[in-house]
């Protein structure tokens, strides 16, 4: 971190945000931090539109490398998820130097096909945890507190409390970790207390996922699974007939991996952040 400060940059790799979400987000690190201590960079490509993205895959693309080659600052920050990260995998990680292996990397959602991606090439500062846009939820102040004091003074309290000093961790949304299984993007997390979470999605696909999750031979490797939340289920007709604990269940006893019971992980305001691997500060 530069001397006496952290200096975020913040980018788009999918949809874009409000420049009011900008706004409170930059207002709110100045009441958090009244020393200066915190420097938000928004990427003018964050307010960018083109169809559902935030900007053309080049766009995002060169803004995300941009930022995260720059080394005036300490961290990229993902704006908002929205799909559209994984086009700009194949594109970003060549392009990636030093500086960028340097920052600290954080969001979640659809971010985490780019957060999966940079840990499976050798990045060490990955973390799930929320976001800008986090702060239009009501309550949303309160996970963007959370963020920031997470990326600036690495607070223990910030994280997901059930985080072992010895065992490694990942987080991520169940059906953008099922989309990088079988690509060249898929990261390695044998041995690791695997988390994952849902949201909007109906029960018979949480269930599929978790079937190709729990199926996938690089995946029994983990050192168990552990269930955030799953929001928004819409209702299926006929009703499904199970929760999504009880086929997660069912799915890891199958498999032979170690379920480990429910993680304090989700779309909402009491996400907490999930440092991949064993780095914490």
């Amino acid at each position: 971190m530069a001397e006496g400060k952290t200096r975020i940059g913040v980018v788009a790799p999918g949809s874009a945000i409000d420049r009011d979400v900008a706004e409170r987000v930059t207002a709110l690190a100045g009441r958090l931090y009244p020393d200066g201590r915190v420097d938000l960079v928004f990427h003018p490509q964050c307010f960018e539109s083109k169809g559902h993205f935030a900007g053309a895959d080049e766009a995002r693309a060169a803004a995300f490398v941009q930022t995260a080659n720059d080394q005036s600052l300490d961290a990229l920050w993902f704006a908002r998820g929205g799909y559209g990260a994984c086009r700009l995998i194949e594109s970003v990680l060549p392009a990636l130097g030093a500086a960028a292996r340097r920052k600290t990397y954080m969001g979640y959602s659809d971010a985490g096909s780019l957060l999966g991606a940079l840990y499976g090439k050798g990045f060490t500062h990955i973390a799930h945890g929320p976001m800008p846009v986090d702060i239009i939820r009501s309550g949303g102040e309160a996970a963007v507190v959370r963020a920031l004091s997470f990326l600036v003074e690495r607070n223990p309290q910030a994280l997901e409390p059930s985080l072992s000093a010895e065992v490694p961790a990942a987080a991520f949304n169940l059906t953008i970790l099922c989309h990088l299984l079988g690509t060249p993007w898929q990261p390695n997390l044998s041995g690791h207390v695997l988390m994952v979470e849902e949201v909007s999605e109906y029960m018979y696909r949480i269930d599929r996922d978790l079937f190709q999750l729990t199926s996938n031979p690089a995946l029994r490797w983990v050192a168990g699974l552990k269930l955030g939340r799953c929001s928004d289920i819409p209702p299926n007709r006929p009703d499904f007939g199970q929760s999504e604990e009880e086929v997660a269940r069912a799915w890891c006893q199958r498999s032979g991996i170690t379920w480990l019971g429910r993680a304090d992980i989700g779309h909402d305001v009491g996400n907490k952040v999930v440092p991949f691997g064993l780095w914490r500060v």
